[in-house]
């Protein structure tokens, strides 16, 4: 079985996922722009009972405009958010692509707010579903 860590900054707190995910999504919304520093973000679920976590962690809850809560899962010692959980996927953890330091990480089988994506921004490929 594929294992994979996800970890922040400083290697204090991460994530161990076991098999492959069952969704890698890009997001175009407000709030995973500003969650990423980035004019997207993108980001590979897996169900909670495949998923490890090791080190202390720091949660920061968001009440999106829906009024949907998500709840963040970040590093004290250097700030990295390391996983998330959030509607509609509240029975899976979300990690942050990067954080896994890999570049032959499976690539996204979605983008989601395309009506919020950049112009200049383009995310391609024949097996993506494209959603506004």
């Amino acid at each position: 079985m594929t294992e994979r860590k996800a970890s922040c900054q400083c290697g204090a707190l991460s994530a161990t996922c076991r098999g492959e995910p069952v969704r890698v999504s890009v997001c175009h919304c407000l709030n995973c722009k500003k969650r990423s520093g980035s004019a997207f973000a993108a980001q590979a679920r897996w169900p909670a009972d495949k998923v490890n976590t090791q080190g202390e962690d720091r949660v920061w809850h968001l009440t999106a405009d829906s009024g949907e809560v998500s709840e963040h899962h970040f590093c004290p010692t250097c700030g990295s958010e390391v996983w998330y959980v959030a509607r509609p996927h509240r029975d899976l953890i979300a990690i942050p692509i990067g954080n896994f330091a890999d570049p032959s990480f499976p690539p996204p089988s979605y983008s989601v707010y395309e009506d919020r994506q950049h112009d200049w921004v383009a995310v391609v490929g024949e097996e993506i579903e494209h959603y506004d």
